[in-house]
């Protein structure tokens, strides 16, 4: 309604003016209406392409800033991802530290006990030293030569342990042969009592005695007066008969 007034009063103007210059009036409001009539086009055009660029400046601004908050957010993570890392890493070269340093400390018993257990099988009984036989022969001749993997060696070192251990905290009876004064082998059953005693004794009960351990293996002595007792310890272990205390002579060294 504005433009339209502001026209017309244009278009009175020039009508005015026209006449001054001796065009007709008619003409001359033609013209201005023409040329008004374009203005209007050219303002509804540019109003038109305004609001188009708008828009698609908008919808540009607001991808933009979606791929702003995106790069955001990835920068982000990549700085957690980083520090994350970081910690992983100095966890790891920990945990290879403290693995070796366990290592080290396995390879170090294994050595100290391997030596130990060559000088202590000698004085071990026989029986046993047949039980230990799997592990001694895996057992190396050098510690510090070998190439044997140090949690293999602690394997066997264990399983030997484990071995003594069973058979020291247990009572134990084994077939054997042992000479006798003369010189000649006697079968006799013998009862171990841990690694601290043993008694033996002959099927037909003439042969008896006791043993313990020695610098240079067991020592046997021979004990007659012993024999019906050592044979009723061994009736009690295959329970032959009800248990009961049986006096037997220990020494202590």
């Amino acid at each position: 309604m504005v433009f339209a007034r502001a026209g017309l009063i244009l278009l009175a103007l020039l009508i005015g003016g026209a006449s001054l210059h001796g065009q007709s009036p008619l003409t001359q409001a033609r013209s201005t209406l023409e040329k008004w009539v374009e203005t209007r086009q050219l303002i509804s055009k540019t109003q038109s392409d305004w609001q188009s660029d708008k828009e698609l400046l908008e919808q540009s601004v607001a991808l933009l800033e979606r791929e702003l908050k995106s790069v955001q957010e990835q920068s982000t993570r990549v700085g957690t991802n980083s520090v994350q890392v970081e910690k992983e890493r100095m966890l790891a070269e920990s945990l290879l530290k403290s693995s070796t340093e366990s290592l080290d400390r396995a390879r170090a018993f294994a050595s100290e006990f391997e030596g130990q257990i060559t000088k202590l099988v000698p004085q071990l009984p026989v029986p046993l030293q047949e039980l230990l036989k799997p592990f001694l022969v895996r057992v190396p001749a050098n510690p510090d030569t070998t190439k044997m993997p140090t949690t293999e060696r602690v394997q066997v070192v264990v399983g030997i342990l484990n071995e003594l251990d069973k058979f020291n905290n247990a009572v134990t009876l084994f077939s054997e042969k042992r000479k006798n004064a003369k010189g000649e082998e006697v079968a006799v059953e013998t009862v171990y009592v841990g690694l601290g005693a043993a008694y033996f004794v002959n099927d037909s009960g003439d042969y008896s005695g006791t043993g313990s351990p020695g610098p240079k293996g067991w020592e046997w002595t021979f004990k007659p007066e012993i024999s019906a007792a050592v044979r009723q310890v061994i009736r009690i272990y295959r329970n032959e008969m009800p248990a009961q205390f049986i006096a037997l002579p220990v020494s202590i060294k």
